[in-house]
């Protein structure tokens, strides 16, 4: 089957080299010095779903015989990602990414087409020019339209080496991963893993009141939280716990989180954006939460000042230090 991957960077990119093992047709879009070397070179992954180098096509637009898209790129460059590369008519598309508002996005786009979306739990980092890590090896789980995970569930099935789950609430299933993705933001900010984070007690407070505060807004709304991977609704309960109690729990589940990323770094997709001077999903991620906290009603001060952080951190291309970047958060709740 031709498969068109539309972003393959560290994500998209993992799935592309997968999708080439298993046998299918694979086309991707890329851009700069990551499109010469998949031109030129091949694809290689590595790391946590073993060792490929696939040979796939770069083109400015979908061929026509594309049975599946999918759409991996930052959420922020769903719409330029898009523009003129004539997805066909009523082709099913996957969208996999980080964030609120990607799939909406793509169904305005290509009213035409079935959208199912897919949120990915494996880490990798798009290690240089056609090259992916995979640096931690975890299940996908997709839902939305039934039409296209009828397409999208045995390709994606048939590639990945762990499971692919399908859930019946994605909305719930996003929300969770909303959670899960506070750990995004402060290595972006500060320049460390997702681990050596999570080792800092100071950062590690900042992502337990990030994750609490998340957890509340979802619930002011009403949120079915549903299982992505270890993480489900009796996980996130005790983050809606008042205050300190809220935000301990939070604590916890980042060390469990960090726990499953196992020893090699992660440096989470913000960070990897921040070190190639691009614009991060920060809007999407942290941005999305603190957007619904406005319509439930809901003060979202961590996240307000997170986002403000990763757009310093953006303009100038400096980061800020453990010690000042817990400052700031704490005194914007104070």
């Amino acid at each position: 089957m031709r498969v068109t991957v539309i972003g393959a960077g560290a994500v998209g990119g993992a799935l592309a080299a997968l999708l080439d093992r298993a046998g299918h047709e694979v086309s991707v879009t890329a851009r700069g010095d990551h499109a010469v070397a998949l031109t030129e070179s091949g694809l290689t992954l590595d790391g946590g779903f073993g060792a490929h180098r696939a040979g796939v096509a770069v083109v400015a637009r979908v061929p026509a015989d594309t049975r599946l898209v999918i759409v991996a790129t930052k959420a922020n460059d769903t719409a330029a990602a898009l523009a003129g590369v004539d997805v066909p008519s009523g082709c099913p598309v996957m969208v996999l990414q980080n964030g609120l508002g990607g799939d909406e996005l793509v169904r305005s786009v290509l009213p035409g087409s079935p959208v199912g979306v897919g949120l990915a739990l494996f880490a990798a980092s798009l290690v240089g020019p056609g090259r992916v890590t995979v640096t931690a090896a975890a299940p996908l789980v997709i839902g939305g339209d039934a039409r296209s995970v009828a397409v999208a569930l045995p390709v994606l099935r048939a590639a990945l080496p762990e499971r692919v789950d399908v859930s019946a609430d994605i909305r719930g299933a996003q929300w969770t991963k909303l959670v899960i993705n506070q750990v995004n933001a402060l290595p972006a900010i500060t320049g460390l893993s997702v681990q050596q984070t999570v080792a800092d007690d100071r950062l590690r407070r900042v992502l337990g009141a990030a994750m609490a505060e998340t957890v509340a807004v979802g619930a002011a709304l009403g949120v079915s939280w549903q299982a992505i991977g270890p993480v489900d609704a009796a996980a996130l309960r005790p983050l809606q716990a008042p205050g300190a109690e809220g935000v301990a729990a939070g604590e916890e589940l980042a060390r469990m989180l960090a726990r499953g990323m196992g020893d090699v770094p992660n440096p989470a997709s913000m960070l990897q954006s921040i070190r190639r001077g691009r614009v991060t999903e920060v809007d999407q991620i942290n941005g999305a939460v603190a957007a619904a906290g406005r319509a439930a009603g809901v003060a979202t001060p961590v996240s307000d000042a997170i986002i403000a952080l990763v757009h310093e951190v953006e303009r100038t291309a400096a980061f800020v230090t453990p010690a000042d970047a817990a400052t700031r958060v704490s005194t914007t709740q104070d």
